[in-house]
C-alpha cells in the first residue's frame, strides 16, 4: 500500500523510511527539544543518511509538522451519536487540543514549525487546517454556517498557539476552548 506524503507518494518501502525517520525525530525531540533538533541527527538516529533524509523532508519543521500531521490523520474523530451539535463541537475541540498534551516537548515544536516560512509545512498546515474544518463541519452538521466554522477555527488556532507558547498546559486549554466556543454555540 502506498502513502500520499507531503512531496511526493510513496513505495512501501519508501514509507517505512518516513515512518523510520519520524520516530527517531521524536527520540531526538525528547532528549534534544525542538532548538537542537537537526534532520541530520533524525537520519544518524533513523539509520538512514542525511541525503535520504532530505529527500524526505525539507527541514527539521517540515519533519515535526509531518509528525502532527500523521498523528491528527491516524487520530478517528470523534463519534457523531450525540444528537446535540454542541457536544460534538466541543468533543473536536478538545481532540485536537488533547492530541499532544502528554508530549509538550512535541506540542511546542508543533507550534514552532507550523508557523514557519517553509512551502512544504505550508502545504501540511492547509492539509491539517482543512481535516480540522471537515471535522468541526461534520460535527457541526446542518448548523454548518461558514462564520461559525472560521471563528471556531479562530478559538482553536489561538488556543494552540497559547498552549504552545506555555501560557497553558493543553488540559487548562482544553478547558479555555470549550469554555469560549459555549460562548459563541450557546449565547
Amino acid at each position: 500500500m502506498s502513502m500520499e506524503a507531503t512531496r511526493r507518494r510513496l513505495t512501501e518501502k519508501q514509507a517505512e523510511t518516513v515512518d523510520k525517520l519520524t520516530r527517531a525525530a521524536m527520540d531526538v525531540l525528547s532528549k534534544e527539544g525542538f532548538a537542537g533538533l537537526t534532520v541530520r541527527m533524525v537520519a544518524a538516529r533513523a539509520g538512514v543518511g542525511t541525503a535520504t533524509a532530505y529527500t524526505y523532508f525539507s527541514s527539521k519543521e517540515h519533519l515535526v509538522a509531518e509528525m502532527f500531521w500523521r498523528r491528527l490523520a491516524a487520530t478517528e474523530a470523534p463519534g457523531s451519536e450525540d444528537p446535540d451539535s454542541t457536544a460534538r463541537v466541543l468533543a473536536v475541540l478538545r481532540q485536537i487540543a488533547l492530541l499532544m498534551a502528554d508530549e509538550p516537548t512535541l506540542a511546542g515544536a508543533v507550534t514552532a514549525a507550523l508557523l514557519g516560512t517553509d512551502p512544504d509545512v505550508a502545504h501540511l498546515r492547509l492539509r491539517i487546517g482543512g481535516e480540522i474544518r471537515r471535522r468541526l463541519i461534520d460535527a457541526l452538521g446542518s448548523a454548518a454556517d461558514p462564520e461559525l466554522v472560521e471563528t471556531l477555527e479562530m478559538i482553536y488556532a489561538g488556543a494552540l498557539v497559547r498552549a504552545g507558547m506555555g501560557y497553558a498546559s493543553y488540559a487548562e486549554i482544553a478547558e479555555r476552548m470549550e469554555k469560549s466556543a459555549l460562548r459563541i454555540l450557546k449565547p
